[in-house]
Parts: structure tokens; sequence; C-alpha cells
């Protein structure tokens, strides 16, 4: 964008004088002339008239401001605007050690139903795992199956409440034993935590079960937080293993230690090479474990027998206890810390940060044990910093003007009359977002940043020519109702052209324009209502400035 304004202020300076040399003048009335006429006239009588009480002026915008904040301090928030782009993510999960066979027949019966909707185009189903990447993972109790549905100028429901509409569908299957979760998949290549889901929480510790207990304790005190949907914990899915537990007196007792214990099983179950047979040039290794048939089920190490440091035998369930015993079936890492993952979607009609605040509310009930920590790890993470980047970028972008301003002019009085424009044509960039019901959003800090450098082009221009005609011998006021009269027609076609270029990204038409059509309601709304800022508030600022 940079690069195109230094284009055209090139051409302004060279093509445009060369062609308008060669263009004769011609003195015609337009069709649009009685409207000029009458916006004109229109204009000078509501800015004379106002002109008496600049104050009042002042105040009335003030109020608008004021009334618009609330729009991006407590509006609904998202890190980019949702695309309905008509992709279903399902996710089916059963007990672990579920056939292969009969976690296909459920899955089946799910793929049936999305088909015979009239909304959906083609069903996509892995079958006993997922993938991740380029990697492959094999899991029989997992499943899941992506939805296309027809473009969204071909259907009459969004993704959302489709969605709504088959979670209610599917509960008429009553697949005992089978947990579906069902959401508007993400946009591709954007993961804003460790899942695809908007909302994520993370609990830090060293054990596993007490980690598992704060999760089931945070999941029921945000059962009812309204906006949260599908929410799950990375431990509620567990696995049987086999587990030894040594008694340690009585293996110290028979001079055995834990690590002799593990030592010799792992000898007689995975074997340890302890020589080499030479046949020839080939060296072939050889490994000493208990014959396969002597382990045929993991009660078979009941009778194992092992031998301490004096060859003394002992069998291995005379010195510890052999169990199944469920584990997580997933253990996850967070800087090489242990947690536990919680997480969930979110209503579109609810704000991230809202929801967040009242979780924050609901956590403060659950005391943590010394050692174990609790904090947000998914996208209210990632928005928070994003906004925080760009309101920075916002201050930079209002600082570089006004210290480019206050350098042309060598002075702070016109820098200040001309950055008054900007904090107000917020007041516009509000009224698009509620007329519209657009949420705040990365693409609207982008135009609010743009706008910045746009929205003091008018107010200069005004400025400037204030200034001429205060040179020429006129009064303030007389000044400012001349530069008004003169830079009307100018000020009007700027902002239009620019207006009328971005309105069909704002109408976002085309597939796709979902993406950048926060960004372009945000200038057109915010320059439309620039030209009252330009035209009524900052000729009111420059007669108090000029007064004081």
């Amino acid at each position: 964008m940079a690069k195109s304004f230094k284009a055209s202020l090139i051409v302004a300076l060279t093509v445009v004088p060369a062609l308008a040399g060669k263009l004769k003048t011609q003195h015609s009335v337009g069709l649009l002339h009685p409207i000029e006429t009458l916006l004109k006239k229109s204009y000078l009588w509501l800015i004379k008239y106002l002109l008496r009480w600049p104050l009042v002026i002042i105040i009335l915008f003030s109020a608008g401001l004021w009334f618009s904040l609330p729009t991006f301090l407590s509006g609904k928030s998202l890190f980019l605007p949702d695309l309905d782009d008509g992709r279903v993510r399902v996710m089916v999960t059963a007990e672990p050690g579920i056939a292969l066979a009969e976690m296909d027949h459920s899955v089946m019966q799910i793929e049936n139903l999305l088909q015979t909707q009239p909304e959906v185009v083609s069903v996509f189903t892995q079958m006993g795992g997922f993938i991740f990447g380029r990697s492959q993972y094999e899991i029989s109790h997992r499943s899941s199956l992506m939805v296309q549905l027809v473009p969204l100028t071909q259907r009459p429901i969004s993704t959302q409440n489709w969605v709504k509409k088959m979670n209610k569908a599917l509960k008429i299957l009553k697949l005992v034993g089978i947990q579906i979760r069902m959401r508007p998949a993400g946009i591709r290549g954007i993961r804003l935590g460790r899942s695809d889901e908007e909302f994520s929480l993370r609990i830090q510790g060293h054990d596993l079960t007490t980690l598992t207990q704060l999760a089931n304790q945070v999941l029921e005190q945000l059962a009812d937080v309204p906006g949260l949907q599908n929410l799950k914990h990375s431990a509620e899915e567990i696995r049987q293993e086999f587990a030894i537990i040594v008694d340690r007196q009585r293996a110290e007792a028979f001079g055995f230690s834990v690590e002799d214990i593990g030592r010799d099983l792992n000898t007689l179950m995975n074997g340890r090479i302890v020589t080499d047979f030479i046949d020839g040039d080939e060296s072939i290794d050889v490994r000493l474990r208990l014959a396969y048939s002597q382990l045929q089920n993991p009660h078979d190490l009941q009778s194992v027998l092992l031998y301490n440091s004096e060859h003394q035998a002992v069998r291995l369930d005379d010195i510890a206890t052999i169990q199944w015993i469920p584990v997580p079936a997933e253990i996850i890492r967070d800087q090489q810390q242990r947690i536990i993952e919680l997480s969930g979607n979110v209503n579109t009609d609810t704000s991230l940060l809202a929801i967040m605040a009242m979780v924050e509310q609901r956590l403060t009930e659950i005391e943590l044990p010394q050692g174990y920590s609790l904090y947000e790890g998914g996208g209210a993470k990632a928005l928070q910093e994003s906004q925080q980047l760009t309101q920075a970028l916002l201050i930079l972008a209002i600082f570089l003007v006004f210290v480019v301003m206050a350098v042309q002019y060598e002075s702070l009085r016109n820098p200040l009359v001309i950055l008054i424009s900007i904090p107000f044509v917020t007041i516009g960039v509000a009224i698009g977002m509620r007329w519209l019901e657009m949420p705040l959003s990365m693409p609207v800090w982008l135009g609010l940043i743009m706008l910045s450098g746009m929205v003091v082009n008018n107010a200069i221009v005004l400025v400037e020519t204030i200034e001429l005609q205060r040179s020429a011998g006129l009064g303030v006021q007389a000044a400012i109702i001349k530069a008004g009269e003169l830079r009307l027609r100018p000020i009007l076609m700027t902002t239009l052209t620019t207006v009328m270029g971005l309105l069909p990204l704002a109408l976002s038409w085309g597939e796709g324009a979902k993406m950048l059509q926060p960004l372009a309601v945000t200038i057109v709304f915010g320059l439309s209502f620039s030209l009252l800022v330009s035209l009524l508030l900052v000729p009111a600022c420059y007669k108090l400035m000029v007064r004081g």
C-alpha cells in the first residue's frame, strides 16, 4: 500500500499537471450541478450557524465517541472473522479397546445420516485413527469425518446452524459408548493453540491423578457457562495399562531393588544380547530371554523366577503386585511440564474474551494445591496479544502522522487540530459494526490503522486552506467559511471515490470476501463519518484553538 501511495504521488506531481496543461477548460453545467449547489448552500448555512457555538459541536461529537467506546472495549471479539465455507468436522470417540469392526459400524451409521442431508456435498471418513500433518496414527477407538456443504448461496442455513440441527439429529441414533463432537472446521493453516478449539485451559503439575481430579472440578464449574460447548479434558480418554507395583520392603528383604527387578524383567521379556555367533563373515547376535511359550499372557509373569545377588530364586508375585490400572491415553507436556488441557468450542454469538472473564470468575472457587497452576493456552491468549500489538501499532501510526505534520507546520496548533479527526472517526466505525452486527477482529484493527493515515487528508486540506485565507486578510470565522466553500467539493470527491471503491468488498461479494469484509466496512464507515468530522468538528476546534 505504501508503494502504491508513492506511485500516486509521483503521478500527481508529474503526469497530472502535464495532461491538465493539454486539456481545454470547459465551463459546462453537469447533471449533478444542482445537487452540488444545494449541498454547498446547505453546508455554508450550517457552518455559519454552528460556528457560533463551537464548544457545543465538540461536546456532541465527544458524546458520540463516549457511546461508541463499548463497541471496542466490551463487544464481541474474534481473532479472525468466521468463514462460512461449509466445512464441518465430526470427531467420533469410543471406549479404548473397542473392536475396529464395531467402531466401523457406528461410524457408518453417522456417515449414512449425514449423506442423507440435502446440504451435504461429500463426506470424507478417517476410520480407526487420524492424520496429523504427514503422520498417520492408528487408534481403533478414534475416527473423524469431514463434511463439505454446498456453497452458502445455495443453502438456506449457515454452517453453525446446520451443526446445531445435526447435533440434535445424531441423538436419534442412540450410539451407546460413542461420543460425537461436531463443529465448523477452522481456517486452514491457522491454529491458535494445541487443539483446533477456540477455548483452552491448561492445568500444570506433576501428579496425573491430582491433575485429573482438578480437571474434573474445573469441568463441573464450567458446565453451565453460556456460550461454551463440547467441553472436555485430555485425561478423559483412558486406557488400561499392565502395571507391576513393587513392594519395596519385601523386595529389599529378599535382596532386590526396584532397578534390579526392572532390569531382570526387561531381559526376560525383551531379551539381552549376551554374545554373538560367528558364521563365516556374518556375526549373529545371541539374545537371552524367556521362550515365547512361557509368556502367553500377562499373568504368566506372576510365576517368573528372579535371582538376587546370592543366586536365590524368588517368584515375582512374592515381591510385587501385578494388575491392570487405568491411565490417561496421552500425557501432554508444555514447557517440559505435565499438563491436562481442557478445551471446548465457543458459540458464534458469544465473545471469547467475555467467556474468559466468566471462566476466571468461576475458577476463583477452586483451590489449587501447591506446585499446580492453571492458565489459558488457546485463542484468548493469541487474541489478547494480537490486540495489544495492533493497538501499539495504531498509536505509533498516529504519532508518526503527528511528527510529519509538526515538522511541516513548525508548530503544534494545526497538527493537533488535524489529529482530532482520528479518534472521532471511530464513531462511524462503531455505527457500521453495530448495524451489521460485526464483531471486533484483527481486520477491524488493521482498518483503524489505515484510517489513521487516511482521514487526516481532508483535515489537512481544510486547515491549509483556512491558513491561506487568513494570510489573505480574512478573519478567523470568515476564513473558515470561505475554506469550507472552496474545499467542500474536493473533500466530497476524494472521500466518495474511496468509499465507492471499497463498497463491493464491504458488501462481501464473492467467495472468501468475509475475511476482508471487516476491513472494508471499517474504512467505508470511518471515511464516511470523517466527512462530518472534517467539515464540522475540525473548523470548530480550529476556531477554539485560535481564539485561545
